[in-house]
């Protein structure tokens, strides 16, 4: 479970960086996406996992 959040993390991040650099058309939803990346690393580092 730990891993797989992790890994949603990173491509929430990569997803990011694709809608605010090379499109940037999306406003707040490109924003939220950097939030649950934000999240689900916070999450999995006060877990310990």
């Amino acid at each position: 479970m730990g891993n797989l959040l992790y890994l949603i993390a990173v491509i929430l991040i990569i997803v990011w960086v694709f809608g605010a650099f090379v499109s940037p058309f999306g406003g707040g939803l490109i924003h939220i996406l950097l939030v649950i990346a934000i999240i689900a690393i916070l999450l999995r580092v006060i877990r310990g996992a």
